[in-house]
């Protein structure tokens, strides 16, 4: 088993609560964790159908079934039990329960409304590179971005085509009919995959409507399905103005660039190497490992992007506060000072707020300092991160 960072966090914050919730994509290792670090507990799966009618039925015989200390995994499938669990928790604080769900969406609504500042909600998404590095090589760029995190693709040194075929076969028939009332799967399937081919772009609903042959209000729907059950993401602008950021068009990425790559029916990690979509799958592996490293320590992601209407455009922006940090993705293995350009014209034309030294991260080897800026081989710094 790979130890997973978010155990530091976990250590230091989980006897605070009576309710841990672990949130994050189906098979990115919550049981796992959970059995790794609460190893007295047991795991109760709401996934069974027998255990799951038992829940609904009769919840308060269910709970005195299995009394605390317990996890219950995909407790999203139950989400009346947590309003039982409230009254435990309230009656004995030291009753300890383990939630997990693959359903962002269906738990936080079932934790906000019964057990808002009695749980400690936490996202784990699949393997980070360090943790996968921990264990195993990692040779190149394009393997990393080909085989993506999900943690069985690397512990049992599984094909990964062959593995997300089946993963994303199972997510379709099983959490898109749980969400949504789809009689045309094909359709849903197109969409996914049309999300896919805008990775990296501007999101434009309308038109991801009309290529798909659905409405812009059903476009928007079934996206918040792939960000509410971790497929898809949204990163938005960054504007001085905090309000202006959610009003704004956000970019579309994905949590997973395998699951991506299959997706984009990209067969190999060689393919990857003169692929159309090779620079858009590079900063959206980015932009997910730095949304890891937050996650992992128990945080939100301070993360945006930045445009012009000239068309500059910066990567990424993280925001610290009294400062920002700028950063570029490039998927060339040779540095060209033109990877500059954007950062050096942020920063002489909008550097109201004191900006970090910007920061390149590229697909080569080398590692250089370039007019104060530093170039950084995009691998090692996953691997360090």
């Amino acid at each position: 088993m790979y130890p997973r960072v978010i155990q530091d966090f976990l250590d230091k914050n989980s006897k605070d609560y009576p309710v841990i919730a672990i949130t994050g994509p189906r098979q990115s290792g919550k049981s796992t964790l959970c059995k790794m670090h609460f190893k007295d507990f047991p795991l109760i799966s709401l996934e069974d159908p027998d255990t799951r009618s038992f829940a609904k039925e009769d919840p308060r015989g269910f709970l005195k079934t299995h009394p605390s200390p317990v996890i219950f995994d995909e407790v999203q499938r139950v989400p009346e039990l947590l309003s039982y669990i409230q009254t435990l928790v309230d009656e004995n604080p030291k009753n300890k329960y383990i939630l997990t769900g693959s359903n962002h969406l269906a738990l936080m609504e079932s934790i906000t409304q019964s057990l808002a500042g009695r749980a400690l909600v936490t996202e784990l998404l699949p393997f980070s590179l360090s943790e996968i590095s921990s264990h195993k090589k990692i040779d190149s760029v394009e393997n990393a971005l080909f085989n993506g995190g999900y943690p069985k693709i690397h512990a049992q040194n599984i094909n990964a085509t062959t593995w997300l075929a089946q993963y994303y076969r199972t997510y379709v028939e099983k959490d898109v009919r749980q969400v949504l009332n789809i009689s045309d799967l094909d359709q849903f399937d197109r969409f996914v995959r049309l999300c896919a081919g805008r990775v990296g772009q501007l999101l434009n609903l309308s038109s991801l409507g009309n290529d798909c042959g659905i409405s812009s209000p059903s476009a928007q729907k079934w996206l918040s399905v792939l960000k509410s059950t971790y497929i898809a993401f949204t990163l938005q602008p960054y504007f001085n103005n905090f309000s202006k950021r959610h009003i704004k068009t956000p970019k579309l990425y994905f949590y997973d660039t395998g699951l991506l790559c299959f997706l984009l029916r990209i067969q190999s990690s060689d393919d990857l190497m003169t692929h159309p979509f090779r620079g858009a799958i590079f900063e959206n592996w980015i932009v997910v490992e730095l949304i890891k490293s937050y996650f992992n320590k128990g945080s939100e992601a301070p993360l945006y992007f930045w445009r012009d209407q000239k068309g500059h455009e910066i990567d990424v922006i993280i925001d610290k506060g009294q400062i920002i940090e700028l950063i570029e993705a490039k998927s060339s293995h040779t540095f060209d000072p033109s990877f500059l350009k954007d950062i050096q014209f942020y920063n002489q034309h909008f550097g109201k707020k004191k900006a970090l030294p910007g920061k390149i991260l590229y697909a080569g080897s080398e590692e250089l300092t370039f007019k104060d800026y530093g170039i950084h081989n995009g691998l090692k710094w996953a691997k360090e991160l």
